[in-house]
């Protein structure tokens, strides 16, 4: 069979039809990117003489509108090519994401937000915020308020018992012990008080103010003493001894720089706070503290105390150090929590009396 003439490259004429050849219809194909169609090339067909040039625009535009009807919009058309480039880099990204998601978990399991997906949990801080004086991160009891001093001078001393006080120095430091022992004294009708018979001086101005009013006085011209006052006028509670709880070695240092002989013998924790002029120098407190309000100042506060296994046992005794007091030096307006180590001065008879 002789071969079939082929269409020119260039822009002549053709060559000569032989007389049984009949042109195929001529199909359209679509551009890659769907822009349009154009004839590409003819083929013989069967078909009667004269209808490729009739028909070949019509059979070619019913396949180009079905074509087209196929098509995406041309917004979302893009290059075969390119579409698979693109899915491809995709899952490299969300493959990159899932690994660094996987290294940036926090150790405990915790759920942490993708990047890509909104948080909807509650904000980093939720208001309204609290001082750091009122509470705790590290969820430490908050501190006791006003409403808790606002009590006779009794019953606040045996409440100050196995609550914590707390003194934060200037570098951040907090010296922290549980108190054990205190003395109550009840106002001017008492002969041991400095407020006996309603006088009121410069230096025991504190005891007549609001309950909780830090009262710090200065004794034998070296040592200091703190108290707050409580509900009645010219009552307050002495604070004598603490258990020491945090920054004993802080409070050793103060101790042995504050203490006045036996600099060169090191203390022993018992020795830290086991007195009321030991507390105030293990805590680092002088008259600088008076007036002071203990329910809001920012440097010493009391937190409530732990519960414990069991309720402690409060030995009612003589306080100490008030014999020119009468019969009120006798009164049991001490108290004091029986078997701790820390306490500055036991009374036998007295816890022999709470036994009974």
């Amino acid at each position: 069979m002789p071969p079939e003439p082929q269409p020119s490259s260039g822009g002549g004429a053709r060559a000569p039809r032989s007389p049984g050849f009949r042109p195929a219809l001529r199909r359209r194909r679509l551009h890659p990117r769907g822009r349009r169609a154009s004839v590409v090339g003819c083929r013989e067909a069967s078909v009667p003489g004269g209808l490729c040039s009739r028909w070949a625009p019509l059979l070619a535009g019913l396949r180009v509108g079905r074509a087209v009807a196929r098509e995406p919009p041309p917004s979302l058309r893009m290059p075969a090519r390119g579409g698979a480039q693109l899915s491809r880099r995709l899952g490299q990204k969300k493959q990159r994401l899932l690994e660094a998601e996987q290294h940036q978990s926090p150790p405990d399991g915790a759920w942490t937000p993708s990047p890509r997906e909104p948080s909807l949990g509650l904000p980093a801080t939720p208001g309204p915020q609290r001082s750091i004086y009122f509470s705790s991160p590290q969820g430490r009891p908050a501190r006791l308020g006003s409403e808790f001093f606002d009590q006779p001078a009794v019953s606040l001393a045996r409440a100050f018992l196995g609550q914590v006080l707390v003194r934060q120095l200037d570098n951040g430091t907090e010296l922290r012990g549980r108190i054990v022992e205190t003395e109550a004294y009840l106002g001017p009708e008492d002969e041991a008080a400095h407020s006996r018979g309603g006088r009121q001086t410069p230096r025991n101005r504190s005891m007549f103010m609001e309950p909780g009013t830090l009262y710090v006085y200065l004794i034998y011209g070296m040592y200091f003493c703190m108290n707050v006052s409580s509900r009645g006028e010219g009552a307050c509670v002495l604070l004598r001894a603490l258990e020491p709880l945090g920054g004993l070695e802080t409070m050793r240092q103060l101790r042995s720089t504050l203490r006045k002989g036996a600099a060169g013998r090191a203390l022993r924790d018992r020795e830290l706070c086991s007195g009321p002029s030991k507390l105030c120098q293990a805590l680092a407190i002088d008259k600088s503290f008076d007036q002071r309000d203990l329910a809001k100042d920012k440097a010493v506060w009391l937190e409530r105390g732990p519960p414990g296994p069991s309720e402690p046992v409060v030995v009612a005794a003589a306080r100490v150090g008030i014999g020119h007091a009468g019969e009120w030096a006798h009164k049991p307006l001490r108290f004091y929590i029986q078997g701790s180590p820390w306490v500055s001065v036991v009374d036998r008879a007295a816890e022999r009396d709470v036994q009974a």
